[in-house]
């Protein structure tokens, strides 16, 4: 993979948003990358709308955070953002950088960025795709029109702290790199006074269980 090569060569960690292909089936996966190659996935569990019509759904058997000894990595795709126990399932594995691949480029979504950063007590790398018709093969006509400069996706990535302040974005009105330096002390700072899954928890009324198995329509023992 392109992307594995990359994360060797610069001694880095990505996450790539993408679609695998499993025999006849599409999912959408975030993947992860480090200095030493390819580390795993999550599969989208929920295909969003008009995605149920031809992806495949996730399991609890690719729900990872990814350890860097720097800093907890995990992704939510899109609109399993909006998951409240999907999220609170990602808190108690302790996620510190929570990337979110996503085409919501809705204002809206920026107000769901923040949220799950003061909610989670992490830092949030809001992914957003920008699109042009021109991008697009000649025989697909989006709703939009058939302008070559008509913007389909209209971007809006954004970086933000664990306290929700916007470090850096959103990036809107084309292409682009975006970046931010973070100071990883602000995890203990804004875990001080509110931990989802810690000491702000009431573990005695409210439980969450979480399935990780994975799911197999043939089992073989």
């Amino acid at each position: 993979m392109v992307a594995s090569a990359g994360t060797r060569e610069l001694g880095c960690h990505a996450v790539v948003g993408a679609v695998e292909r499993r025999r006849g089936t599409l999912y959408c996966v975030a993947l992860f990358f480090g200095p030493d190659g390819y580390l795993g996935l999550h599969r989208k569990l929920m295909p969003t709308a008009a995605e149920r019509c031809l992806r495949g759904q996730g399991d609890g058997s690719t729900l990872p955070v990814v350890d860097t000894g720097a800093a907890r990595i995990g992704a939510g795709i899109c609109w399993e953002n909006y998951m409240p126990l999907f999220r609170m399932a990602m808190y108690a594995k302790g996620v510190d950088l929570w990337c979110a691949p996503s085409v919501d480029d809705r204002d809206a979504w920026q107000a769901t960025m923040r949220h799950i950063a003061l909610e989670g007590r992490c830092f949030v790398l809001g992914a957003n795709q920008y699109l042009r018709r021109n991008a697009l093969p000649a025989d697909l006509h989006p709703v939009q029109g058939d302008d070559p400069g008509t913007v389909l996706i209209g971007g809006g990535s954004v970086i933000v702290s664990p306290l929700g302040e916007v470090l850096a974005g959103p990036l809107r009105d084309g292409e682009g790199i975006l970046t931010a330096e973070l100071d990883l002390d602000d995890l203990t700072r804004a875990r001080f006074d509110f931990d989802p899954a810690g000491h702000y928890s009431r573990p005695d009324v409210f439980t969450l269980h979480v399935d990780e198995s994975a799911r197999a329509t043939v089992r073989t023992v």
